[in-house]
This record gives C-alpha cells, structure tokens and sequence, in this order.
C-alpha cells in the first residue's frame, strides 16, 4: 500500500491503535496459504504483543473483516474483506482510473507513455501521457498498431497462448522499418526473453527513429490484456538508457496490476 506524505492542507492522522489495526489487515492479506497467523506469528512480523494483537484484532472479528482459521487459533481474512475488495473491483477502470501513473512515469523518464489494450493481432491506445520535451513521438488514443512490432503488443503476447500467437503470425507481419521482426522463429524468440527479463523492446522496429520499452499489467485473475511503455526518440531513449527506463516501465505496471487486484 502507498501512503500518500502529509502535507499542510491535509495533516497527518497520528491514531497510531487504527495504524496498527491496518498492520494487521494487510499483514493477514499477504497470507498466501489461506491458513492464517498465529497471534505469535503476527507478534513477530509487526513487532506487537499478543494481547495488543488480540484488543485490536477483536472489533474486525466481530465486523467479519476477520475470522478464526482453524482450532488452533490462527487468524485470516473474512467475507467482509472480500466483499469490500470486491466493490472496489466492480468500481475501478482500467481506462479511466491509471492516469495518474502515466503521468508520473512520463514525468520520471521525461518521455511518452501509453497505456494498451489487446485486439488481436493489434493493440489499441487508451490513454497517453505526452514527453515535456520538444520532440515527441506521434500516436493518438483509440490507435492500433501492430503487436508484432510494438513493445506494449510483444509485452502482451508474451503472457499469451499459443493461438494467440499464431492469430498473430497468420495476419502477416510485414516489414515497417529496417529493423522490424519479420520471421516467426526470431519473434518468438523475442518474447521468450521478453517473458524472462518482465519487459519488451521496440529497438526502432515500428516507426523510423523512436525505441519503446514496455511492460505487462495483469489483473485479479493473473490475465494480461494490457501494457503500459514509455517512447521517445533514439537520441534520447538510449541503448544504454533501455535497462533503467524498463525499471520505470515495470515499476508503473505492476502499480497498475496491484489496482486491478493483482497480486505483484
């Protein structure tokens, strides 16, 4: 969770017993197994007494925001969480909601950024941020281009299956510039190291000039149907650049993905 800094206009909430109840909410939704914290376990990972623990745990049990796992006294997560999880979820829009990342991943890479959606063999802008700077890369919302050579579209089909590349493949893959993945065998090969590393490259492949790096946004099921990138010219979207930049990428799209209720 980000906790957004105090500032003048909006002081600090210092009620440090409702800080520590969230502690314990969010400790109990890192809970992988579905079994739960001992009172000692939950002790230890929040540097809390038992009986505090207890004291500020017993009004959400009561609440059903949190339930007894089991005879011996483990604790998770109950129904109640899960319904306010799922309102939250039934609200919130990926094409609405995730502006305010772009713009702070344009404003840290000095660059463009876009958020896609998948329309196979394409993918379709719908949202972008632009570059501060003088040159920019030319793109609209509700644009498609191509996912073979694009970094959001081989970000997207890296997470895909097999008909989804081959309704890929099948709609052709002509060359759009000197450097443009043409060949099945080296496209896959692309978005097996694209699958390794958690980002994608378009090295000068769709438009003459301009390097994009992107990467995944996955939803509550695990699902990719979305990516976000950062564009600019070659002057200065770097070689050497790339790894940095793809750090931004991957940082911004995983925010999104925890938004969608992924668990990154």
């Amino acid at each position: 969770m980000t906790v957004q800094p105090a500032t003048a206009s909006t002081p600090r909430n210092n009620s440090s017993s409702l800080r520590r109840a969230l502690a314990i909410l969010l400790q109990l939704g890192e809970d992988r197994s579905g079994d739960g914290y001992s009172l000692a376990e939950l002790g230890e990972l929040l540097q809390l007494n038992k009986s505090t623990i207890l004291r500020l745990m017993q009004p959400m049990i009561e609440e059903h925001f949190i339930e007894v796992a089991d005879t011996q006294g483990h604790y998770r997560l109950s129904w109640r969480s899960a319904q306010l999880g799922q309102s939250y979820l039934n609200a919130v829009s990926i094409d609405r909601d995730m502006h305010d990342v772009l713009v702070r991943l344009s404003r840290a890479s000095q660059e463009t950024t876009h958020l896609v959606r998948a329309a196979l063999p394409r993918v379709v802008y719908i949202d972008k941020v632009d570059s501060p700077l003088a040159v920019r890369m030319f793109s609209r919302v509700g644009n498609t281009q191509p996912m073979y050579s694009t970094s959001v579209g081989k970000a997207i089909l890296a997470q895909l299956d097999e008909a989804a590349l081959r309704t890929v493949v099948e709609a052709g893959m002509p060359r759009r510039t000197p450097r443009t993945i043409t060949d099945e065998a080296a496209l896959r090969h692309d978005l097996a190291l694209t699958r390794e590393r958690g980002w994608a490259i378009d090295d000068v492949e769709n438009e003459d000039g301009i390097r994009c790096v992107a990467a995944p946004v996955f939803d509550q099921h695990g699902q990719c149907a979305h990516a976000i990138s950062l564009s600019g010219p070659v002057s200065r979207v770097t070689s050497e650049r790339v790894p940095e930049l793809a750090a931004l990428v991957i940082a911004s799209a995983n925010e999104i993905s925890r938004r969608l209720g992924a668990r990154r």
